[in-house]
């Protein structure tokens, strides 16, 4: 399957790189009128990303919230938004960011998400630094479809920017400490997310 994926791309990379250039423009909401309550989280920005940061990510615009219930933790939402992605700036995975910060993957997996009438699969990552864990969900949405993986979502990105002329795209990105244990702080992250999606299509279009 993996040989297969990997061919995918090569030939869509063809066609990627013959189609260089020619983005249509897309329009979407801007992050910043992402509402501040979602279902029962209220939200507030949490404060702008230092220069260093934002070189790395590389993107156009991006949302740096927490948010929290009253009976809950806190919730960290990251959604960085790429208006193109045919000169260099790609997604940042969080894969590569979470151990540069110092936070190692102690268990990995999917999830899936029940929202608005469907199902979602979305990365599930607990992490941990010293005696501190989080549950970690992200994926990437745009161009009309959700993706939990790395490599689909590559895939995708070049089939639909020889197909639509479009290489807009995001990354949404929930982080919850581990109060009790992992299955509650998951079910709580996943419960925010639900709530989430059905909203942020209008932001990653």
């Amino acid at each position: 399957m993996r040989t297969g994926l990997i061919i995918g791309m090569l030939i869509s990379g063809s066609w990627y790189a013959a189609s260089a250039d020619r983005d249509a423009p897309h329009p979407h909401t801007p992050l910043a009128r992402l509402p501040l309550r979602l279902g029962d989280w209220i939200g507030r920005d949490a404060g702008p990303f230092d220069d260093d940061t934002l070189a790395a990510l590389g993107v156009d615009e991006y949302l740096n919230r927490q948010y929290v219930a009253s009976q809950g933790a806190p919730l960290a939402l990251y959604l960085g938004y790429y208006a193109s992605q045919r000169q260099g700036d790609t997604i940042h995975s969080p894969q590569n960011c979470l151990p540069g910060a110092g936070w190692q993957p102690i268990e990995s997996g999917r999830l899936r998400v029940r929202s608005a009438g469907r199902d979602v699969d979305v990365n599930r990552y607990v992490v941990q630094k010293g005696g501190d864990r989080q549950v970690v969900l992200y994926w990437y949405q745009g161009r009309g479809r959700i993706t939990a993986g790395e490599y689909s979502n590559k895939l995708w990105l070049m089939l639909d920017a020889a197909r639509l002329h479009r290489s807009d795209g995001g990354l949404a990105r929930v982080i919850t400490p581990v109060v009790t244990d992992v299955s509650a702080a998951t079910t709580y992250a996943a419960a925010f997310a639900a709530t989430l999606l059905p909203v942020l299509s209008e932001h990653l279009p």
